[in-house]
């Protein structure tokens, strides 16, 4: 049976990472979102859709009767206080959380059928409070329980579903940070592996989470943070 694999917010950073990954170990891959870089390898296919449109999303998920592998890694984050009015916290969780879940009802059946599995994108602000991002913070706590809930629901279709939790990732959503010396400095100061991560570095573990290999794991969220969240 074909692998196929379907990643949201695909066309970028950690999304696009884990795409390339995954097209690497054999699967077709499918990326959908919003926007996507400029180049794009033609192996992977890209389809514009609002993750955040409830009958887009069921539209799209009607094409593919079976799936091995749904990354769920759309994610937007709202700056200079925008996550602060109703408007933007509700946007931040419509993207960062509700889609996620929408995606992954809309393609239970096809999940179910290849015996599939789900890695949610996390973050370490899973854990820690955010004073700038309370939107960000709080849509990605509610992705552990997400994950955690759907483990148990969907265990009994033989579909897995874990989430990663990136540390401070070199990706346009985290540009800000690494480009503001004083918040880099610090942010540094506490990563024990002394770097930044990558888009593959998480890429890699994605793609171990929806292998053979982790075949007995479900509901677990991996830290990808060079040790930020132990310090």
């Amino acid at each position: 049976m074909e692998k196929i694999a379907i990643v949201t917010g695909g066309g970028s950073g950690i999304g696009r990472a884990a795409a390339e990954k995954l097209a690497g170990n054999g699967y077709r891959v499918t990326c959908c979102g919003l926007d996507r870089d400029d180049q794009w390898a033609p192996e992977i296919d890209f389809v514009r859709l609002d993750v955040t449109d409830d009958g887009a999303v069921t539209t799209f998920a009607r094409r593919f009767p079976a799936v091995s592998a749904l990354v769920n890694s759309a994610g937007i984050i709202l700056h200079e206080g925008k996550e602060f009015t109703p408007e933007g916290f509700r946007r931040v969780l419509d993207v960062n959380l509700v889609a996620a879940h929408v995606m992954s009802v809309a393609l239970t059946a096809a999940l179910a059928a290849a015996k599939g599995s789900i890695v949610n994108v996390a973050s370490v602000y899973s854990f820690f409070g955010s004073p700038r991002n309370p939107g960000y913070a709080a849509s990605k706590g509610a992705i552990v329980q997400l994950t955690r809930s759907l483990a148990v629901a969907f265990a009994p279709l033989s579909i897995r579903v874990n989430a990663v939790a990136p540390g401070w990732i070199d990706t346009r959503l985290a540009a800000g940070a690494l480009q503001n010396p004083e918040r880099n400095t610090a942010i540094m100061a506490r990563i024990p592996l002394g770097r930044w991560g990558t888009p593959a570095d998480v890429a890699d573990v994605i793609a171990f989470l929806h292998s053979a290999g982790a075949r007995y794991v479900t509901g677990a969220i991996l830290p990808v943070d060079g040790g930020y969240g132990v310090v």
